[in-house]
């Protein structure tokens, strides 16, 4: 944990700590900072907020696990700065997309979850080292990361689609993938 770079200590960090205070206020601090869909609970700063809470800790385990296999290479490539805007575009990017699939969709619930960031993060990841290997979990697959990121965002566009896994946010996973793809694409400087 301490050999990683500032950033992403910080987040990971920070994420542990809102699930602890979360936890114990009784969720109370989730109902006001998680992303809700456009109505008389969503507030502006959710587009963010939400990316700091987690529905159980199984979620956080598997987010910060993300975060510190892929994170801290990215920010020691990028810098602290480029690394830290960049992860915020793709929670944001994920919070709209989760958005406007909840409007169309007339769902209500909260959203949660530093996953839409985390897609975004394994595309800077990909983009940075594609000739790295990445060993999947579950069945125990090697492959090279554009290759395992084509695959998990395909996968979640499935899940998404067909509805299979409620109560995931498979279209904010994707906002996140879509939107760092966007940021990298059109933003010259980051080439």
């Amino acid at each position: 944990m301490f050999s990683l770079p500032p950033v992403t200590q910080a987040l990971i960090v920070a994420n542990i700590a809102v699930f602890v205070l979360d936890s114990l206020t009784g969720r109370s601090i989730s109902q006001f900072l998680a992303l809700w869909p456009l109505g008389p609970h969503f507030m502006p700063w959710q587009i963010i907020t939400y990316a700091f809470l987690h529905g159980g800790l199984t979620h956080l385990l598997f987010n910060m696990y993300g975060l510190f296999m892929f994170g801290g290479d990215v920010e020691r490539v990028w810098g602290a700065r480029r690394y830290l805007t960049y992860y915020l575009v793709c929670a944001i990017a994920a919070a709209i997309l989760q958005l406007v699939v909840s409007t169309l969709s007339g769902a209500y619930y909260p959203t949660v979850g530093a996953s839409g960031a985390l897609f975004g993060l394994l595309l800077a990841f990909a983009r940075c080292f594609p000739y790295r290997t990445v060993m999947l979990l579950f069945p125990p697959i090697p492959m090279r990361a554009p290759v395992f990121v084509m695959v998990y965002g395909l996968l979640e566009l499935y899940l998404g689609v067909t509805g299979t896994q409620s109560g995931v946010a498979h279209f904010a996973h994707l906002g996140g993938l879509v939107g760092g793809f966007l940021f990298l694409r059109f933003n010259r400087r980051w080439r």
